[in-house]
């Protein structure tokens, strides 16, 4: 009993000592930390057993929270924390962003907002694991999945691969990481269980040597106290799986969960089972409604999973802000991310409580660990509505341009050594225009503003397509201005390389007839609030051209609002010097989380760039967020009005029946074909009802590997459910698999989908993944496939 008592006292010692030799680098004094549960040695252990986990040598399930330091205020922190703890889980599990510490190459910042170390230590304070995910890539729709834009400044650079210059800035990167982090492992007196190694690449590529780099560059970082492992889906685990690794799978609310792991179990019968990543919503879109999953779905699908000791990490149980510019986007096809990140989360952007939260609360409290108590709910931080503010100042963004860089030709706003904001290219037409010119623009990445001598003349949406322009008549020497926003950069796939700006090349063309247009001068906008605010404003008038408007307002009490944008058209707030993010009229979001503890009493500014220009220039601060309000003028689907498709005359390429069950099914064909068009017919569903679903399809190219989807687009659906959900037929090449193309209720069979994939390819086959759910609803059973070259009648 002595020695027990003995070695309990040495393990409290040598771990408040690493705490306080921690502290003593911090320039702040952090709170002392509460101890975790010790080993009967002289410091905790957690490792692998036999089908479970082992902390101090007994079994031990993993219940852990998935949180961003990055998208909550650094005050709010430990509240966020504790609401974690109230739930029931025992672990926090979080993502270290490479773009967010090194948004300059070389400077690194591991400070403040940051300070990734201080928020692990605050978890530990209040008895909570750490798990952590370094990357190098996240995803996390986070711009460009956590990598910095400056990579990019590289033409021939290959993101997630072995090329030399990634590799070195990774290793360079993961030195950082490991002198913040790698004195908090367990071993060492903190509270780091487990160390991500990359994130989700089956999805990405199959390159086990890029793999091992990464592992090696992770350990050299310090992380070899901790186990070590990677995550991917049920359908590419295999692919990367490292032997010296924990594997771990990936999915969401109402997936069949006995299916998710039957491979990894076969494959290794005596690994610890963990869902990493178990999605509890899922992430809003600009002009996409906001997105729900069910409360119920979720909770049963943690009760089996606790029921039979899998371990998981609730994606996301706070998901919060995504504030400035930070937001990503996916592609196929290009759309962007809110600046909400509340994810239908147990716990709100705002930090609330959900109908979700208490469900699982119910659940998880007969799940704990022996001795533990589940604690009080947090109270909610204070609220407060905010009068209607009115601006009396702007500066209008032609009238207050940097100076410019000269440039012969066209370049992505990288090259002109460019992050994110807003570029403006300009030039002087040196001959007359015809009417009916088109100008075309290779590419706008994302969303432009065309303007002759100042006039606008149209906008460009690179989420429609939309990169030609038909002109009026213009003549020699009329100023022509491209100005060009930069929404969120792709952060899944390879469109990572997702360059901003105009990526090519600005021609002219009319009767066949091409020219490139030459001679630039090239603006910079950034998106720093020192840049905004200093410009030359001056009083409202009549404003039609993008501008910054800006203002003060005063405040008694502080307490967190929702700033609502609904007048506004499309751009970027700040707060006091916080950038809190992106609106845009088309929603769904039309308001922004504003945290009380950036608010001031007495004086605070307030600084808007919009694009459009608003219809009233006016802010109020209200209690609810506006997170389901859509806008979009034009409609969602892809069925034209009047369109019916036409098969009567069509050859059939393949007729066949799918096998009921989960998972992908390849088909091969006989003959290879030609063509550009592919048409699946569904005739009849598995359950023999009147819904069709897919969640993914592939179409194999002459070496019988899936052709790249980078170009593909839908050409037709003859039905899509967007009233119930976002399940537009784009949905089955998006690269996720727990999205899916359904089909509206009460309708029948047979239904259709043309793709249209950029280009004439040789076909040999196809793959079809059903949705994930137990009796994978809507799965088609009979079909017939139809390939052309040219498009089909309708």
């Amino acid at each position: 009993m002595k020695t027990h008592f003995f070695n309990m006292l040495l393990a409290t010692f040598t771990i408040a000592t690493s705490i306080l030799s921690l502290q003593a680098k911090e320039p702040k004094k952090e709170p002392k930390a509460v101890l975790l549960p010790a080993a009967t040695d002289t410091q905790p252990t957690f490792g692998i057993g036999k089908r479970t986990f082992l902390m101090n040598g007994k079994p031990f399930l993993i219940k852990a929270a998935e949180l961003h330091y990055t998208r909550i205020p650094q005050p709010y922190w430990e509240h966020r924390i504790q609401m974690c703890k109230a739930l029931g889980m025992n672990t926090i599990c979080i993502y270290v962003f490479w773009n967010i510490h090194e948004q300059e190459e070389g400077k690194f910042d591991f400070t403040g907002q940051n300070d990734v170390a201080a928020f692990c230590r605050l978890a530990q304070q209040h008895g909570m694991y750490v798990i952590v995910r370094p990357g190098p890539y996240v995803c996390a729709e986070w711009e460009m999945g956590g990598l910095p834009w400056w990579l990019l400044k590289k033409r021939d650079m290959a993101l997630r691969t072995l090329h030399p210059y990634f590799m070195e800035r990774v290793g360079k990167f993961m030195a950082e990481v490991g002198k913040q982090l790698a004195p908090l492992q367990l071993s060492r007196g903190g509270n780091i269980i487990m160390v991500q190694v990359e994130n989700e690449y089956g999805a990405y590529a199959t390159d086990k040597e890029y793999i091992a780099a990464i592992r090696d560059l992770v350990r050299k970082s310090g992380f070899t106290d901790v186990p070590l492992f990677q995550c991917d889906w049920s359908s590419n685990f295999d692919k990367n799986g490292l032997d010296d690794l924990l594997w771990t799978i990936n999915f969401g609310t109402g997936a069949n969960i006995e299916r998710q792991f039957s491979k990894l179990k076969s494959i290794r019968p005596d690994t610890p089972l963990m869902c990493s990543e178990f999605w509890s919503g899922w992430f809003d879109h600009w002009g996409r409604e906001h997105e729900t999953r069910s409360a119920e779905n979720m909770v049963n699908g943690i009760r089996e999973m606790l029921n039979n000791n899998i371990s998981f990490s609730l994606y996301m149980t706070h998901g919060g802000t995504t504030f400035g510019h930070w937001g990503g986007a996916n592609n196929p096809a290009y759309s962007a991310m809110c600046s909400s990140y509340d994810y239908d989360a147990p716990i709100s952007e705002a930090g609330w409580t959900t109908p979700k939260y208490h469900l699982l609360r119910n659940l998880l409290k007969n799940h704990l660990q022996e001795g533990e108590k589940l604690p009080e709910i947090p109270a909610p931080l204070p609220l407060i509505e905010i009068p209607e503010i009115k601006f009396t100042e702007a500066a209008p963004l032609f009238q207050n341009l940097p100076f410019p860089h000269i440039a012969s030709q066209i370049a992505p706003m990288e090259n002109f050594n460019q992050g994110w904001g807003n570029i403006l290219y300009r030039t002087t037409l040196t001959s007359n225009i015809a009417q009916g010119t088109f100008l075309k623009i290779t590419e706008i990445h994302d969303w432009a503003q065309v303007f002759a001598d100042g006039k606008l003349l149209g906008r460009l949406d690179r989420r429609r397509g939309e990169f030609t322009l038909k002109l009026p008549k213009l003549k020699a020497g009329t100023c022509l201005d491209i100005l060009v926003e930069a929404m969120g950069r792709v952060n899944f796939g390879k469109s990572i390389h997702d360059r901003k700006g105009i990526t090519e090349k600005v021609e002219l063309f009319k009767d066949n007839q091409t020219t490139e247009l030459q001679n630039w001068q090239v603006y910079n906008f950034p998106v720093t609030h020192e840049f905004a605010q200093n410009k030359l404003y001056r009083q409202i008038n009549t404003i039609t051209t993008p501008s910054y408007y800006k203002t003060t307002f005063y405040l008694e009490t502080t307490g967190d609002t929702f700033l609502d944008l609904s007048s506004w058209g499309k751009g970027m707030v700040w707060v006091n010097g916080h950038a809190l993010g992106r609106f845009w009229e088309i929603g769904p979001q039309q308001t922004l989380f504003m945290p009380g503890c950036w608010l001031k009493k007495g004086e605070n500014e307030i600084i808007v760039l919009d694009l459009k220009g608003p219809s009233k220039t006016s802010i109020r601060g209200i209690k609810k967020p506006i997170l389901n309000l859509m806008r979009e003028n034009k409609p969602a689907t892809h069925r034209k009005k009047g369109e019916d498709l036409n098969l009567e005359k069509e050859k059939t390429i393949m007729t066949g029946i799918f096998k009921p069950g989960n998972g992908w099914q390849e088909i091969k064909f006989t003959q290879a074909v030609k063509g550009r068009y592919f048409c699946i017919e569904a005739l009849s569903a598995q359950d023999g009802k009147g819904k069709a679903s897919i969640a993914e399809w592939d179409v194999l190219g002459k070496d019988g590997s899936p052709i790249s989807r980078e170009d593909w687009k839908i050409r037709y659906a003859d039905s899509e459910n967007i009233h119930r959900g976002n399940n537009t037929a784009d949905k089955i090449f998006d690269l996720q698999e727990s999205t899916y193309w359904t089909t509206e209720a009460k309708t029948k069979y047979p239904h259709h989908i043309v793709i249209d994939l950029g280009e004439e390819n040789i076909i040999t086959g196809f793959r079809y993944l059903p949705r994930m759910e137990k009796n994978y609803p809507g799965m088609i059973k009979e079909y017939n496939i139809y390939i052309k070259e040219k498009d089909y009648n309708y």
